[in-house]
């Protein structure tokens, strides 16, 4: 998608923001849900963006929320959702209150956490998250099939089912991150269903819930993102509620970072377009070890007397403030003109950007936040 320019342009300068479309949240939301197998509930992994804007977007448009810390929980017990789903593998015995106050439905994580939830007194449906062998799916992030900090066992679950005080009512079976095939996607999630079939018939569990999570991919080099479409034709278990979390497909295509172009200088045969902005604002590339595309937004205004910056055809890193060699959002991306003053917008930026950003790093001002 192209950046929103007449917003970019119209930023305090230095130009420094995110940008979030509200409208392609629910676009993107109604056509995830379109390609879910019927009946399937479809949460919002707050992970991705805890911006309020975009989770009362999502918490509108989606069934619920899905969340993995007390803040998050917070947030999303204020954005009204009508659904919440707890998970993650170090909740706090102040986290786990909080969320059965709010109805929310626990992925407990290990036999010790289901002790500790069971402590709370009264009985409490929770699903049990588990770490089968083989994963079947590829992505940036394995979840499962491997060890991993996150679920149980599979030979632990007579142990977890035996837990008093708490009801196990299904299965959370998570596998992976940023998976971008479709037809790969539905094959786990149908054999996914069948293992919890089989899984509640041999431990005598009333099978509620499978919850597969989320790991819906987008191709951060390019304009792809996993095709659901297979998913539509998964069977479904009557009486099984089938869940789906995912965070990054539905916020990705929402949002741009943008920063302006403070300095242009060549080093040793290399060119740097250095911004005012950076890895503390949009950690994602660095983290991943990928140049992350972007758009010259170009700006015509220089109210300044001294000459104006410029590089023509040639190729440019797009480099940070922070006093780090490793401050890098691209490189090596040919421009046909670069300019001082003009802005870069990254697009793909809605989903694992700011929230995941080691934003007080050398204590720069943060991005503006622009919400269409």
């Amino acid at each position: 998608m192209r950046p929103p320019e007449q917003v970019l342009r119209a930023l305090p300068r230095p130009a420094c923001a995110y940008v979030y479309d509200t409208a392609t949240l629910r676009a993107r939301a109604a056509s995830v849900r379109a390609s879910l197998p019927a009946g399937a509930t479809l949460l919002y992994a707050v992970k991705a963006n805890g911006h309020p804007s975009v989770i009362s977007t999502l918490a509108g448009v989606c069934d619920g929320l899905e969340v993995a810390s007390g803040g998050e929980l917070r947030l999303a017990v204020a954005a009204g959702a009508r659904r919440i789903v707890f998970g993650g593998p170090a909740k706090t015995d102040a986290e786990l209150a909080a969320a059965r106050s709010a109805g929310a439905l626990i992925n407990a994580e290990s036999v010790h956490e289901l002790r500790r939830i069971a402590s709370l007194g009264g009985d409490t449906d929770v699903v049990l998250r588990v770490n089968r062998p083989g994963g079947g799916l590829s992505g940036s992030h394995t979840m499962t099939g491997t060890p991993t900090p996150f679920g149980l066992d599979p030979a632990q679950l007579p142990a977890a089912l035996s837990v008093p005080g708490v009801r196990v009512v299904g299965f959370h079976l998570h596998a992976v991150s940023n998976n971008l095939d479709g037809a790969a996607h539905a094959a786990f999630v149908a054999e996914a269903l069948c293992w919890s079939v089989a899984a509640a018939a041999t431990h005598d569990l009333d099978l509620r819930v499978v919850n597969v999570g989320g790991g819906f991919g987008v191709d951060y080099l390019g304009d792809a993102s996993i095709d659901l479409r297979p998913l539509r034709g998964v069977p479904v278990p009557a009486g099984v509620e089938l869940i789906f979390e995912p965070g990054r497909l539905l916020a990705a295509d929402a949002g741009w970072y943008a920063a302006e172009v403070l300095d242009l200088k060549t080093t040793h045969g290399r060119t740097f377009a250095v911004l005012r902005g950076g890895t503390h604002h949009f950690r994602l590339p660095a983290a991943w070890g990928y140049s992350h595309p972007f758009t010259v937004v170009p700006v015509e205004a220089w109210p300044h007397p001294y000459p104006r910056p410029a590089v023509r055809d040639t190729e440019v890193d797009a480099v940070g403030e922070l006093c780090t060699p490793r401050d890098v959002l691209a490189r090596g991306v040919h421009v046909d003109l670069l300019r001082a003053g003009d802005i870069l917008a990254f697009g793909r930026a809605g989903a694992y950007g700011w929230d995941i950003s080691h934003h007080d790093f050398l204590r720069h001002d943060p991005p503006e936040f622009v919400i269409l």
